[in-house]
């Protein structure tokens, strides 16, 4: 786990003023990429409300149990397509680096995003 001040996105950023902003309602994200990584760091500050918040309702979970046992050791961004603060659709490529039961292991996703209403919400995973 990164540094507790740091935030998990990776930014460089300290965790108050980057993804706990969005955590905490603060101001919603800009860009499809801000807000993945944002989701990023809800799960790796355990943060189920915030990922049910920001899934499209179309696509969203009743409910989303998360596992405390992974611990998400590390986020890259692979690519970026549109998702900017004046787009309506975007996507994102990531890897993100995780640990369960002392195995090392990847998730790999591209995720689409939608922006309604001035907000970015995640829909779903692209099928690979």
């Amino acid at each position: 786990m990164p540094n507790p001040g740091n935030c998990p996105c990776l930014s460089g950023e300290q965790y108050a003023d980057c993804c706990g902003r969005f955590h905490r309602g603060d101001a919603d994200a800009p860009t499809a990429e801000q807000l993945m990584r944002s989701r990023y760091s809800a799960f790796v500050v355990h943060d189920a409300a915030y990922l049910l918040r920001t899934w499209h309702p179309d696509t969203r979970p009743a409910e989303l149990k998360l596992d405390p046992a992974i611990e998400w050791r590390r986020l890259d961004v692979v690519s970026t397509v549109r998702g900017g603060p004046l787009d309506s659709e975007g996507t994102v490529e990531f890897r993100a680096h995780f640990r369960h039961d002392g195995e090392r292991g990847v998730h790999h996703e591209t995720s689409r995003f939608l922006r309604v209403d001035r907000r970015w919400y995640y829909l779903d995973e692209v099928a690979p």
